[in-house]
């Protein structure tokens, strides 16, 4: 039974026309071969639509969902969560590949690890250019590709808070039952992969894998390039979305080490938030940093 353990992998498609077959073949070319795939896409305005029911007639037992109106990343994979069936889930953007080995090096990790209440691995990325060419790798390497800073694991929950490179989210798989608990992505937020791995990591270890899993790319609609351009449509609710997060992040806190971990973000959002003239958001965020400095009470989960 151990050897057949299902993974779902979830492929989120919005605008991808060029990049979503080779992500999907991706999928196909795992060298794990139980695998459930789940096609979304999010009312794109490009070709992407023809472009998957083309490939569809091909594989007619993949499952498609279609998206009416535009609902994001949050919404879109919660709604194909509901169908998934695997023991694991794999998060996938249709502009990403994943290595042939990436499932089954994870799905070892998961059979071989010594943490007990593990719910989440994740390894390394290669960093491509639209075109495909290396630009570089999440985690810096050595001469042979082998993660030059040691990745915290089991409890990295004050590492996650605290720091900016923590985890890296496309590269990841998590036991379903973590989504089911969590109750999947919050679907008040413009992103998710923050928030996620704050909620898991309050409630489950982590392992990491020094090998590159997946090829993310980086095209010029990444989230990134949102945070910081205000002449784009996203911009407001993602900075609101990373307000929310930090405040949801404090009250999951249970020490003040915890709550000092989290000022470093916190601080950084008080800049930011300055630097782009989002006044309402910067009253916010040193508001939470007032009631970081004063509080004395935690809820122990």
């Amino acid at each position: 039974m151990q050897n057949k353990l299902l993974v779902t992998v979830i492929c989120l498609c919005y605008n991808h026309e060029n990049f979503v077959l080779e992500s999907l073949h991706s999928v196909l070319n795992q060298d794990y071969p139980h695998i459930e795939l789940i096609v979304v896409d999010d009312c794109s305005t490009d070709n992407s639509k023809k472009t998957i029911e083309k490939w569809l007639l091909d594989y007619p037992n993949i499952q498609f969902i279609f998206n009416h109106t535009n609902l994001g990343n949050t919404k879109s994979f919660n709604k194909a969560l509901k169908s998934a069936k695997g023991n694991y889930i794999i998060d996938l953007a249709a502009d990403d590949v994943l290595v042939p080995d990436c499932i089954s090096q994870q799905i070892k990790t998961f059979r071989e690890s010594s943490f007990k209440n593990l719910g989440v691995v994740y390894g390394n990325t290669e960093l491509i250019k639209e075109n495909g060419e290396f630009s570089s790798y999440f985690f810096p390497v050595d001469d042979n590709l082998k993660t030059i800073e040691k990745r915290q694991t089991g409890n990295i929950y004050l590492s996650v808070i605290s720091g900016g490179n923590s985890i890296c989210s496309v590269s990841s798989m998590a036991k379903k039952s973590v989504y089911d608990l969590l109750n999947g992505y919050d679907e008040i937020l413009a992103y998710e992969d923050l928030d996620f791995w704050i909620r898991s990591s309050r409630l489950y270890e982590f392992e990491y894998i020094d090998k590159i899993l997946v090829k993310k790319r980086i095209s010029n609609n990444s989230l990134t390039d949102n945070f910081y351009n205000n002449s784009k449509a996203r911009f407001k609710k993602i900075n609101l979305s990373t307000y929310l997060i930090l405040k949801k992040a404090i009250k999951l806190n249970q020490t003040k080490k915890e709550d000092f971990g989290i000022q470093k973000r916190v601080h950084h959002e008080i800049v930011h938030t300055f630097k782009i003239k989002a006044y309402g958001l910067l009253f916010k965020n040193i508001g939470l940093r007032f009631w970081l400095f004063w509080r004395t009470n935690f809820k122990k989960y």
